[in-house]
This record gives structure tokens, sequence and C-alpha cells, in this order.
């Protein structure tokens, strides 16, 4: 298993979990109303045909986000889940 520091890094079916929001205070706040609080367990679900945006499982919600601010979620692996 890889270790993944970014949420716009993980692939479709990775789980991980976000550990912080590293992000100006409004693009924060966003992703926290998303739900990407610390120990929110977060599944890349789909990406797009040129890999921008990315859908990504929260809290029981489908989010896509662009990857410009998933790359502001410093997250860790959690495990492989194949989603074809």
């Amino acid at each position: 298993m890889r270790e993944i520091s970014k949420l716009s890094e993980l692939e479709q079916g990775e789980k991980a979990l976000v550990l912080e929001i590293c992000s100006e205070e409004s693009m924060g706040r966003r992703l926290q109303e998303l739900g990407l609080i610390k120990g929110t367990e977060v599944t890349c679900i789909r990406k797009s045909p040129l890999g921008d945006p990315v859908a990504f499982l929260i809290r029981g919600a489908l989010i896509a986000l662009r990857l410009e601010d998933a790359s502001c979620v410093k997250v860790q692996n959690c495990e492989v889940q194949d989603w074809d």
C-alpha cells in the first residue's frame, strides 16, 4: 500500500483519512463545510476523462472537487477497493 499525502493524488478506488486542510481561510472553510474534517474517510470514486475534476465519496455524499482544491487536503492512505 502506498502512502498518499494529498487528496488529489488518490487513484480511483483508493480510500484515505483526512489529516488537515492547508488552504486559505475561505477555501478551507468551504472544504470543511463539504465534510472534509480531520478523521473523515474519503474515497476516490471517479476521475473525469481529462483528470479534473474528481468525484469523491465524503460522508455519504458524492462531491466533485477540482484538483487544485483537492491538493489542499492532506490525507493518509487507508485501503484499496475496486470501483469498476
